[in-house]
């Protein structure tokens, strides 16, 4: 089966918050879905091991999903998409407040958001599908949803290594003529006709995760 099938599934854009030793933090996934419709409705979130949010997910049991909208800024993503909460504090320049349960929501653009209480999980061997109740959340919808087709054809930008839909770059210079930038670090790429990459200032950074000039390399 060629797996590049599996991109015609319908993704997201969600900012899932925690409550870590040292405060809040939050992280992006692209897979949440809701399972029933029973009260409290039951969702899915699926999340690699290797990240700081599952284990923080697994000692409380509770966490946070802001739905991001297409207004919400590339920076925003890059941010909580391309770094650690290990070792950085994520969400130091994103607006943000903290529920009274200790996890944060995002309100750069957030269409809205709901509380979640871990109920069980399903283990893969590279990710863990927690199944959780909402159990608060917004009264109302703002903004349009940002699906991951909008976010890879409009802002470019591309899945953090961890998840479900990551592509290597090699995988992503398939077909490419060569005339396009992409930054090794979150897969942007930079196309814009008016001012060729090599024109750029030095000091020029990734609109997604702020990576240098230095971190690209041609398509």
């Amino acid at each position: 089966m060629d797996s590049t099938i599996l991109t015609t599934l319908s993704y997201g854009m969600y900012a899932i918050g925690v409550k870590g030793e040292n405060g809040p933090s939050a992280c992006i996934v692209n897979t949440v879905i809701q399972v029933t419709n029973t009260n409290p409705p039951v969702i899915a979130v699926s999340m690699h091991h290797d990240n700081y949010s599952h284990e923080c997910i697994r000692e409380t049991g509770i966490f946070s999903v802001s739905i991001l909208s297409e207004d919400t800024p590339g920076t925003v993503i890059g941010a909580l998409g391309f770094n650690s909460g290990r070792n950085s504090n994520k969400l130091k320049n994103i607006r943000h407040r903290v529920l009274a349960e200790g996890v944060p929501v995002i309100k750069e653009n957030a269409c809205c958001w709901f509380l979640c209480k871990v109920v069980s999980r399903v283990e893969t061997s590279t990710h863990t599908v927690f199944l959780a109740e909402v159990i608060a959340g917004s009264d109302k919808v703002v903004g349009t949803p940002m699906t991951y087709a909008y976010y890879h054809r409009a802002l470019k930008g591309s899945a953090p290594k961890n998840a479900p839909t990551y592509r290597s770059i090699a995988e992503s210079n398939s077909g490419s003529d060569g005339g396009k930038f992409i930054c090794k670090v979150c897969g942007y790429i930079y196309n814009d006709p008016d001012v060729p990459f090599e024109e750029l200032p030095e000091d020029w950074l990734c609109p997604i995760c702020a990576a240098p000039k230095s971190a690209f390399i041609r398509k």
